[in-house]
């Protein structure tokens, strides 16, 4: 990345939400009951250089990216289906998560197995980072850096440069 100086947007829109149920597991063993967070999801794009319109990116296609991976999200159990200790299978309408000795069932058309081993906020940053990146190739962003909350003062970023 370019050294400074350097442009720095910040997306923290009201509907860049999504709320959801999960559980987190534990390193080790075990995990969380099953419960639900109303996330709120930022975005910051960074880099030097700007368009010949004085722009770094185009914001508006930012936006509606961004909405669409939060509508995606929105109103599903979340399950982390690349977990080796989370046992997920679809019977017609219904998905059955096993974790040890628990089981749920979920409705199928209310869950998202996403390719995750974990459906921790780091990984959920993480997997938005990816969702979000292609969408801003060929900007003049060079780093791109999405932050998940699950509860006021409780988030995580996740950063890396755009390639």
């Amino acid at each position: 990345m370019s050294a400074l100086p350097r442009y720095r947007i910040v997306l923290a829109k009201e509907d860049f939400k999504f709320s959801a149920a999960h559980f987190t597991l534990w390193d080790g063993g075990g995990g969380e009951l099953l419960h639900g967070h109303n996330y709120q999801v930022q975005v910051e794009l960074a880099g030097a250089e700007l368009d010949g319109a004085g722009l770094l990116a185009d914001i508006e296609r930012c936006k509606r990216s961004l909405r669409a991976l939060c509508a995606r999200l929105d109103s599903r159990a979340l399950l982390p289906a690349a977990s080796d200790r989370l046992r997920c299978t679809r019977r017609g309408d219904v998905v059955e998560a096993r974790l040890g000795d628990r089981c749920y069932s979920f409705p199928a058309a209310d869950t998202l197995l996403l390719p995750l081993v974990n459906t921790s906020i780091e990984l959920l940053a993480r997997m938005l980072w990816h969702d979000l990146a292609p969408e801003l190739r060929g900007s003049r962003v060079e780093v791109l850096a999405v932050a998940v909350e699950e509860s006021p003062g409780q988030s995580c970023w996740y950063e890396d440069r755009i390639s």
